[in-house]
C-alpha cells in the first residue's frame, strides 16, 4: 500500500470515528438552545457605582466581575429602586414599586413583623411555575419567621441569613458574645466556620452542580453580604471577636474595603468557573448588580451622595448582564434601568411572564439588549422618609426634594447635581412635581411607624449641619473695604 492510500484510509477512519462525537456535540448544543436559560443573579450589598475597576475604581482591580462586562453588556444608567436594602429587594423580587407593600415602606426592615406576603407573585415563584429550580443563597431581609421567608416566596431552597447585616466570621448580627446567630439552611439554624463570602460562593457552586446533574433549569439568587459592614477582610477573624457594634463609625479603612471586594471578586470567579466546568455557561444568564448606592468607603464617582440619599450616588449602581449568543460582548447601554425591570426581563428570557393580577412596574429590557431596539424613554419615581426626600427621573431631567429644598437637574450633563435649573426651566420643574404627586397618590402612604434612617453629622463629617456664622470680634478680621 502506498503512502497516499494509507493516509487516505487513516483520514476516512478518523472522520468516521469523529462523526458520532460531532453529532453528539451538535445534539448537546441543540438541546441547550432549545431549553430555557439558567439564571444566576449576583447581588452585592452597598456596592457603589464606581466600585468595580471596569466602572473606574482606581485603587484595586476586579477582573472576575469585570469579565461579565467583557463578555456581556455594561449598564451606564442603572438605578436601585431605593437608597436602602429592604425596599430595593422588595422591588427586585416583585417587579413592582416597593411602596405597594407595607414591607416596602421599611427603610430598612429592623424589627416589625412585616414581609413579602406568602402567595404574592415573585420572580422565583413565577420561574418555579415555569419549571425552574429556585435557590436563594445569602441575604433575605424581607420578613422574619414564622410568617415570612424565602421558602414561602418561591424559593425551593435557602442557605443564608435573614437579617440586614451579619459578621463575616461569627455569623451573628450582634457582637461575638451575643445570642444573635443568623445562618440558616432552609428553615434550620446552622453553625459553620468560615468567611461568609467564601461560604456563600461554595454553596452556589454546589447548587449549580446539583441542578446540572438533574438537568433542571435553575434560578440561583446569590446575594452576597459583601461589602456591607462590618469592615472585615478574609484575614480579620480576630477583629470579629472584638466588635460590639457591627456598623460602628470608628472602624474600617479603604484598604479593608478593598480586601473585602477583592475576596468577593475571587469568589465570583470561582462561581463562573463552576458554570464553565459544568458545561452550563453558554446557556446561563448571569446578572451582577447592587442593592443600592455605596456606603462610606464606596466610590460613587461621578455622582454625589451615598446610601440613604436620593442623590445619584445613593441610587446609581453597577449592572452587567451576560448571555452568550444573545448579548454582544463588550457592549454598553445607555438604557435607563431599575431593579424592578429584572422580573419582566428574566421572565421573558425564560419564556414566561408576570402574573396579570400583579403587572410589573418595570419593563422588559431584552429588546434593547438583544434586538438592538432603540433605548426606551423612562419616567421613574422615588421617595425616602428620612429628610423628606422625593425624586423623579424623566429622560435627562431629575426633580429632587430634600427636606424643604427642591431642585431640578440635568443628570446627564450634570451628574454631580450642582446646577439647580428649576428657575431656568420652571415648566419642566412644575411638570415633574405634578407627575410626582399623581404617582404618589397611587402608592401606599408614608407610615410613621416604619423604620427609616440616614447618616448624621456626629457619624460622618461630610454630613455637617451649617450653622450661622458669628460676626468677627471688633478690630479683628477684614471688613468689606479691605477684602481683595
Amino acid at each position: 500500500m502506498n503512502n497516499r492510500s494509507a493516509t487516505s484510509r487513516r483520514q476516512v477512519l478518523a472522520a468516521t470515528a469523529a462523526a458520532p462525537l460531532a453529532l453528539l456535540a451538535r445534539a448537546k448544543e441543540a438541546r441547550a438552545a432549545a431549553s430555557p436559560p439558567n439564571i444566576l443573579f449576583i447581588l452585592a450589598d452597598d456596592f457603589g457605582y464606581a466600585d468595580l475597576s471596569c466602572y473606574g475604581r482606581p485603587d484595586y482591580t476586579t477582573p472576575n466581575m469585570d469579565r461579565l462586562a467583557n463578555e456581556g453588556v455594561k449598564f451606564l444608567q442603572a438605578y436601585a429602586n431605593s437608597a436602602v436594602c429592604t425596599a430595593s429587594r422588595v422591588a427586585l423580587i416583585t417587579g413592582r414599586y416597593q411602596y405597594r407593600l407595607p414591607v416596602g415602606l421599611e427603610e430598612p426592615l429592623t424589627g416589625r413583623n412585616v414581609g413579602i406576603p406568602p402567595g404574592h407573585p415573585t420572580l422565583p415563584s413565577l420561574l418555579q411555575k415555569a419549571g425552574y429550580g429556585t435557590t436563594l443563597i445569602g441575604k433575605w431581609h424581607l420578613g422574619p419567621l414564622p410568617d415570612y421567608g424565602p421558602l414561602k416566596s418561591g424559593y425551593d431552597h435557602f442557605w443564608g441569613f435573614r437579617g440586614g447585616g451579619l459578621d463575616y466570621f461569627t455569623h451573628k448580627s450582634g457582637g461575638a458574645n451575643t445570642n444573635t446567630d443568623d445562618l440558616w439552611d432552609d428553615d434550620v439554624k446552622i453553625h459553620q466556620n468560615g468567611y461568609l463570602t467564601d461560604l456563600l460562593a461554595e454553596q452556589a457552586i454546589k447548587s449549580i452542580n446539583g441542578y446540572v446533574k438533574q438537568r433542571k433549569p435553575f434560578f440561583i439568587s446569590l446575594h452576597f453580604n459583601a461589602p456591607h459592614w462590618p469592615w472585615e477582610g478574609p484575614g480579620d477573624e480576630a477583629v470579629a471577636q472584638t466588635l460590639t457594634n457591627l456598623g460602628a463609625f470608628d472602624a474600617g479603612t479603604i484598604k479593608t474595603y478593598a480586601r473585602m471586594v477583592g475576596e468577593m471578586d475571587l469568589q465570583v470567579g470561582r462561581v463562573l468557573k463552576a458554570l464553565d466546568s459544568a458545561g452550563a455557561a453558554r446557556n446561563t444568564i448571569v446578572v451582577f448588580t447592587s442593592d443600592n448606592g455605596g456606603e462610606r468607603f464606596s466610590d460613587t464617582w461621578p455622582f454625589t451622595g451615598k446610601k440613604t440619599d436620593l442623590l445619584e450616588g445613593g441610587l446609581r449602581i453597577p449592572a452587567m448582564m451576560r448571555w452568550p449568543g444573545h448579548i454582544k460582548p463588550r457592549s454598553t447601554t445607555q438604557q435607563i434601568a431599575i431593579h424592578m425591570d429584572w422580573l419582566p426581563t428574566l421572565l421573558a428570557a425564560a419564556g414566561a411572564g408576570p402574573d396579570p393580577a400583579y403587572p410589573s412596574d418595570g419593563i422588559n429590557l431584552l429588546p434593547v439588549l438583544t434586538e438592538n431596539s432603540p433605548v426606551a424613554h423612562r419616567r421613574l419615581y422615588w421617595r425616602y422618609r428620612q429628610n423628606a426626600q422625593q425624586a423623579v427621573r424623566d429622560g435627562d431631567m431629575k426633580y429632587l426634594k430634600i427636606n424643604d429644598n427642591t431642585f431640578l437637574f440635568n443628570v446627564v450633563d450634570d451628574p454631580l447635581e450642582r446646577a439647580n435649573l428649576k428657575d431656568h426651566q420652571p415648566d419642566v420643574y412644575k411638570r415633574l412635581l405634578e407627575d410626582y404627586n399623581e404617582w404618589q397618590a397611587t402608592m401606599l402612604p408614608l407610615d410613621p411607624a416604619a423604620s427609616t434612617y440616614g447618616f448624621h453629622p456626629d457619624q460622618l463629617a461630610d454630613h455637617y449641619s451649617p450653622q450661622p456664622v458669628p460676626p468677627p470680634a471688633a478690630g479683628r478680621g477684614r471688613g468689606p473695604a479691605t477684602e481683595r
